[in-house]
């Protein structure tokens, strides 16, 4: 399974237990403080989606009476009656662990929405809900506004309780992977959420967490949030190469496997560095057809470099290889007025990547690539940013054409642009 890790770790944070209101668990934050509604607002995205960008701030406050209206707190239970609009974080989140216990009743459904998207699905599960055709019987915990058939669409395993009991969320949140842990059992296995306001993009990086209102009373309590380091993130994320058939091309220490420009790069903290005022082409000894490799980097201000892939040892990679994919930092004022097709994860000079999903400069980055026939997928810090089939496009930046896009084998590589960008943990599966 490619997030072997990740599920192990999931599994090892599994074991549920009551805490108090007043004790959130180690490292994490309570975001409900069992007296009022501080830290939370009123908002429904689905009505915001369609206002202009300029008034959703405007439209925001106007629920604010009905959030006050409709939501209360009873003890240690932060309670909706069914109505009005979702009880919204006051704080955007990206990479996440969320806990959350809630308890419904009949006839009611509900949901999370993470990054304001929909949504973790809260059913009631009966036959007599009324909703055994869109699939309710398979119980809460799944991305209901997934494609249907998606991975993530349905939970693995019908967990929810009877009503009446406190049913239980563990949710991790990284890039657009998500993992869901309902009642002890682990029923979303890194499953990519996708984006319902706009499906050709990614999750948005960062969103509030919306705990929808629909139809009846719903009860949560225990509400805590444990932001994630990038760190942490990109193990979670990567897992471990050797159980996913990942071979290390790098070994930490020098350049051995690699040729081209060896002399205007170096090894430093067990990272490959193109050396600062240089460049050229360092790639592989071995060449590759389809593959799958995964990566770790971190840019300096204004940092340009470049994967190349099934470069054929001589050139450009970008276009006498099949391409060239740009390592840059998008957030440098000097590149304001490139072409999208320039920007990081981008299939250079051809196809444009999703933008904003960079960790901040300074910070290690993960990244995967799928080469596969003609089509090329980049995944970055856990969002799908590029997947395109070079072979449907005929538009090239600045009209010139791309001679080597094409090839159907060659090197893997980077392509240093002068920048101390640098690389570690680089490892390859082959596909074909």
């Amino acid at each position: 399974m490619k997030f072997s890790l990740f599920t192990a770790l999931s599994m090892v944070l599994c074991v549920l237990t009551s805490h108090s209101q007043a004790e959130a668990p180690e490292g994490f934050t309570n975001l409900f403080n069992a007296k009022d509604l501080s830290g939370w607002h009123g908002h429904n995205p689905h009505d915001t989606v369609k206002i202009a960008p300029k008034k959703r701030a405007e439209a925001i406050e106007g629920y604010q009476a009905a959030f006050n209206e409709h939501w209360s707190v009873d003890g240690e239970d932060l309670v909706n009656d069914g109505h009005g609009p979702y009880a919204t974080t006051d704080k955007e989140y990206g990479d996440m662990e969320f806990w959350i216990e809630y308890k419904t009743v009949a006839q009611a459904d509900s949901g999370i929405y993470l990054r304001g998207t929909p949504q973790v699905q809260i059913w009631d599960t009966t036959k007599e809900g009324g909703k055994w055709d869109i699939d309710a019987d398979k119980g809460s915990g799944g991305l209901w506004n997934n494609t249907k058939g998606a991975p993530g669409y349905v939970p693995s395993a019908n967990m929810d309780k009877p009503f009446g009991e406190w049913n239980a969320f563990k949710i991790t949140q990284l890039g657009s992977r998500t993992s869901i842990v309902f009642n002890d059992t682990l029923v979303i296995d890194n499953a990519i959420m996708e984006n319902y306001w706009d499906r050709t993009k990614p999750l948005p990086a960062t969103g509030p967490i919306h705990l929808q209102t629909h139809g009846g009373e719903i009860r949560w309590r225990n509400i805590y949030v444990r932001e994630v380091p990038a760190e942490e993130a990109n193990a979670k994320l990567r897992g471990d190469d050797a159980a996913q058939g990942f071979t290390s091309i790098f070994n930490g220490k020098d350049l051995t496997g690699w040729k081209g420009a060896t002399k205007h790069y170096e090894v430093r903290d067990g990272s490959i560095v193109c050396q600062e005022g240089h460049g050229g082409n360092l790639y592989t000894e071995e060449e590759y057809a389809d593959f799958v490799v995964r990566l770790e980097f971190k840019l300096p201000p204004g940092g340009n470099n470049g994967l190349a892939i099934r470069y054929p040892g001589t050139g450009n990679p970008a276009y006498d290889g099949m391409t060239e994919l740009q390592v840059l930092d998008d957030t440098a004022e000097m590149y304001n007025e490139l072409d999208d097709r320039q920007y990081h994860g981008s299939v250079y000079g051809v196809a444009a990547a999703h933008r904003g999903y960079l960790r901040p400069v300074g910070e290690w980055n993960y990244q995967e690539v799928t080469v596969k026939g003609s089509t090329i997928k980049v995944e970055l810090n856990g969002s799908v940013i590029t997947d395109v089939d070079v072979n449907e496009i005929n538009e090239y930046m600045g009209d010139n054409p791309h001679a080597g896009k094409t090839r159907a084998k060659g090197h893997f590589g980077f392509a240093g642009h002068n920048d101390p960008v640098m690389f570690r943990n680089v490892a390859i599966k082959k596909l074909d």
